[in-house]
């Protein structure tokens, strides 16, 4: 297998036009390919400065997990953190969790910040929203978001074998004159839903503005009330 390094987007683009697979930390990939064997040329964004930026709202998708620390929100960074193993961390890439895994322990929270993405494909680069990502699972060079009021992230114990522990991630972003646009996103199963409603500073006005969200994912109730509590000004 011939990996491809490139060290800018032109060149990354080329490569893919080429028929280059794409790769990150290869954790997901790596068992496939011993299977049924390693592709004639891959592609690898380690290299690329647009892949790699790392800071309060901008977050490159060849950053691997254990380099997400707190110059992002608090969401994003205890995501990254409850990614599998530390040995996982230090291969495994945001581009990788978000737009190749099953998982998506990153989603979550990204989705709670209204992150927009900027991808790659073999005809050029462009931005778009994290649905489309998740649907097509392009060549993600970066994530961009604007910083919250405050935010927060918890994923359950999960059973060994088991399905996918439950993952609850919230965002408060202020609207001004005292009123916040609460995000929550969920994790169920390998399913993703989110909500968002405005609210003041009580409790149970997002509570009961997210009465869909908690009806379809009960599970999910006492971890976003908790969340809800600590995040709303007192």
């Amino acid at each position: 297998m011939l990996l491809r390094l490139p060290t800018s987007v032109s060149e990354a683009r080329d490569h893919l036009a080429e028929g280059a697979v794409p790769v990150g930390g290869a954790t997901l990939v790596w068992a496939t390919w011993q299977r049924d064997g390693f592709p004639a040329h891959a592609v690898s964004l380690r290299e690329l400065p647009e892949a790699n930026v790392l800071g309060p709202e901008e977050l490159g998708g060849a950053v691997v997990l254990n380099r997400v620390d707190d110059r992002v929100p608090e969401v994003l960074r205890r995501a990254a953190g409850s990614v599998g193993t530390g040995a996982v961390r230090r291969a495994a890439t945001v581009g990788g969790n978000i737009a190749g895994s099953t998982l998506r322990c990153l989603l979550p929270a990204a989705l709670v910040l209204d992150t927009r993405a900027t991808v790659l494909t073999s005809t050029g680069v462009y931005d778009t929203d994290l649905a489309e990502v998740v649907a097509k699972s392009p060549v993600l060079l970066s994530l961009r978001w604007r910083t919250p009021v405050a935010s927060a992230y918890r994923k359950h114990e999960g059973e060994p074998g088991g399905p996918p522990p439950l993952v609850v991630a919230s965002a408060l972003h202020a609207l001004g004159e005292g009123r916040f646009r609460l995000n929550i996103a969920v994790r169920d199963g390998y399913e993703v839903v989110s909500e968002s409603t405005e609210c003041g500073t009580d409790p149970e006005e997002p509570l009961s503005a997210l009465g869909t969200l908690l009806s379809d994912v009960p599970a999910a109730r006492t971890a976003v009330h908790d969340q809800i509590n600590g995040l709303l000004p007192r």
